[in-house]
């Protein structure tokens, strides 16, 4: 038996596993054990070098659970992992995967899932701290995480892309991660929290938390179920929620005692129910309201709970563009690839959306895109996560955020893409198919235009019919101009 050492990340372990097929070296003659902790039962042997010329054929879905079993905190994965490997090689189990009741595929896929859930978890649960600007002028933020998994680095692209014009570090016990100056690197962990003290930032989250608490949705069992105990200590928030659920009752009581009150969940903020007031289709205009910087709507977007959406939905999606912008568009909701990324119109539909904008003469660069609804909704097909119809409630609790960035951009021009988003800010009433084009709202915009939605054209089987659509799409797009 030799022991091999697997390495820090999927890239060493794999380079190790290629050397020991090659030499034929089964799993039970094969110790994984990191440098420094020696066996009494093995000895460490140098491998032989992977040959270039010899290649193994596994299935891509071998590979996609690997690298995410990998990361599991258990010290039996890399074996546990070689033997799958091995089987589906060396034993010609080439359908070894298919097979759900086999003992190693059920434990890696279990891994797998809990690395991910994890990952999962450190996106919804880590919150920075601002503790200064850097010399070129990008804020420095921090932020502490403890996992139970060894998820930093599949965590960190999701930060970079989100938060790319700041630069920050996340510390843990497993491994740092931190973005500087455009440039990501990783450090070893750390056995403390460096960033204990708090800042302005910490009790601003602690504010806004304060204003949306919702008693009838987060109780502190749901609190148990959704957030493990283990994460509490590290939120500016959590020692807020057992004295708002202690004076949640009187609220509640007080709230179910009141003749006509509506019930529905919504932001429970004042900023935030005057914009709500503001949009009455058709109205005289609108009232003024001081306008709330984009980068703070998106901080709060993230906790929004007035719905069941965010449950399943991998982050909020909030607008993106210059906060100055002439043109603002408006889809219906994110899609699959919006949610992995946390950018709107960045799938097949945003893509049709950015050739048609190119065609018609408007600069997409220079439009605020954003949807009715931030978060995602969709039902399992397989493995796909298919795209499923907002319902009212839901936009209707959507509502307020559209209504700010509306108010923050403040546009000349307004496009709205398919009915939700008509829906959302002009009323059930107005049909896209009835009402295409320019349309008199003047409390919106000084111009508000509705049209189709691009995923629309992308749902049309017959290319003559998708062409003529697509060019009636560019017209309607070209209405943004002059």
């Amino acid at each position: 038996m030799i022991q091999v050492d697997p390495g820090y990340n999927f890239a060493d372990w794999r380079e190790s596993a290629r050397g020991l097929l090659e030499a034929d070296l089964s799993p039970d003659q094969v110790l994984w054990e990191k440098a420094g902790q020696g066996s009494l039962f093995a000895e460490a042997a140098p491998l032989p070098a992977p040959k270039s010329a010899i290649t193994f054929q596994v299935p891509p879905a071998f590979v996609d659970l690997a690298r995410a079993a990998i990361c599991h905190a258990d010290l039996q994965r890399w074996a546990l992992l070689y033997r799958i490997l091995w089987r589906l090689v060396k034993c010609s189990e080439k359908h070894l995967l298919e097979i759900v009741s086999d003992p190693d595929v059920v434990r890696a896929r279990t891994m797998a899932k809990n690395v991910r859930r994890e990952i999962h978890k450190m996106h919804a649960f880590v919150r920075f701290r601002k503790i200064g600007e850097a010399e070129t002028g990008r804020e420095r933020y921090v932020a502490w995480f403890e996992p139970e998994h060894e998820v930093i680095a599949g965590a960190a692209p999701f930060f970079r892309d989100r938060f790319a014009n700041m630069d920050w570090s996340i510390f843990s016990p497993k491994g740092c991660v931190h973005w500087i100056g455009g440039e990501m690197r990783f450090t070893p962990g750390v056995a403390k929290n460096p960033c204990d003290s708090p800042d302005e930032l910490e009790e601003i989250w602690r504010t806004y938390y304060r204003n949306i608490f919702n008693p009838t949705r987060l109780k502190e069992k749901m609190m148990k179920l959704e957030m493990p105990r283990r994460y509490w200590k590290n939120l500016p928030e959590a020692t807020l929620i057992p004295e708002l659920i202690q004076a949640s009752r009187t609220r509640t009581q007080d709230m179910l005692e009141e003749p006509g009150r509506d019930l529905r969940p919504v932001p429970n903020n004042r900023y935030l129910r005057g914009l709500q007031e503001m949009s009455v289709p058709y109205g005289d205009g609108i009232a003024p309201v001081e306008k709330t910087p984009l980068a703070e709507l998106t901080r709060m977007v993230d906790a929004c709970r007035a719905c069941p959406l965010w449950e399943r939905a991998t982050c909020a999606v909030f607008g993106k563009g210059p906060e100055n912008a002439r043109l603002m568009i408006v889809g219906e909701q994110p899609g699959d690839r919006e949610d992995l990324l946390g950018q709107p119109f960045v799938g097949p539909a945003g893509q049709l959306l950015d050739r048609a904008l190119a065609e018609a003469g408007v600069d997409r660069s220079t439009a605020y895109v954003t949807n009715a609804v931030k978060h995602f909704k969709w039902e399992a097909r397989g493995k796909l996560r298919l795209h499923k119809n907002p319902d009212r409630i839901e936009v209707e609790a959507c509502k307020p955020w559209l209504l700010a960035e509306l108010n923050s951009i403040a546009p000349a021009v307004l496009i709205l893409l398919g009915g939700t988003a008509a829906a959302s800010l002009l009323g059930p009433k107005v049909k896209v198919t009835r009402d295409r084009g320019l349309i008199d709202a003047p409390h919106l915009a000084a111009k508000v235009i509705v049209t189709v939605h691009p995923s629309f054209l992308l749902r049309i089987p017959d290319e003559e019919r998708k062409r003529e659509e697509y060019l009636r799409f560019v017209n309607d797009l070209r209405l943004a101009l002059g």
